[in-house]
C-alpha cells in the first residue's frame, strides 16, 4: 500500500495538510500554539487514529459490539536529540458484549497497527484498555 498527502504553509502564518477530501490546518507559529495543533500533536493524532481504526477492525474480526471508544494519549518529548521518548495510552471501550476479550484486543492492536508498530520501533509505548459497561 502507498499513501499520499500534500502540505503547504505561508510564512508567519499557518500550515495545512491535504489528504483525500480532508484538510487539516495546524500551527507553525507561536501565535497559533494555543488554538491549532502542532506537529507533535498531529503525530499523537495519527497514533490515536491507528488504534481507533483497529478497534473497529477487530470488533468485526473478534465478533464483539461496542457503542463507542475513547482514547487518551500522553507523550514525553526529549530535548537532545528532540524526539518522542515515551507514549502512554488509555483506551476505554464502552460495551456490554461478553465477546470483548480485552487482552486479545490489546495484543492485536499492538501487533497489527501500522502506525503503532512504526512508533514502537523508535520509542517506548505503554497502554491500558478498559471495558466500560454501559
Amino acid at each position: 500500500m502507498e499513501y499520499f498527502s500534500k502540505a503547504s504553509s505561508s510564512s508567519k502564518n499557518n500550515a495545512s495538510i491535504k489528504i483525500k477530501e480532508s484538510e487539516i490546518i495546524f500551527g507553525i507559529t507561536p501565535e497559533s500554539s494555543d488554538n491549532l495543533p502542532n506537529p507533535a500533536e498531529l503525530f499523537l493524532g495519527s497514533f490515536s487514529a491507528c488504534i481507533l481504526k483497529n478497534v473497529e477492525r477487530f470488533s468485526i474480526l473478534m465478533n464483539f459490539e461496542y457503542s463507542n471508544a475513547e482514547l487518551i494519549v500522553n507523550a514525553t518529548r526529549l530535548e537532545k536529540p528532540p524526539r518522542m521518548d515515551k507514549l502512554n495510552y488509555e483506551l476505554k471501550i464502552y460495551s456490554q458484549d461478553n465477546n470483548l476479550n480485552i487482552d486479545l484486543l490489546k495484543k492485536n492492536i499492538e501487533k497489527f497497527g501500522t502506525i503503532f508498530n512504526t512508533v514502537k520501533a523508535s520509542c517506548n509505548i505503554n497502554g491500558e484498555i478498559k471495558k466500560i459497561s454501559e
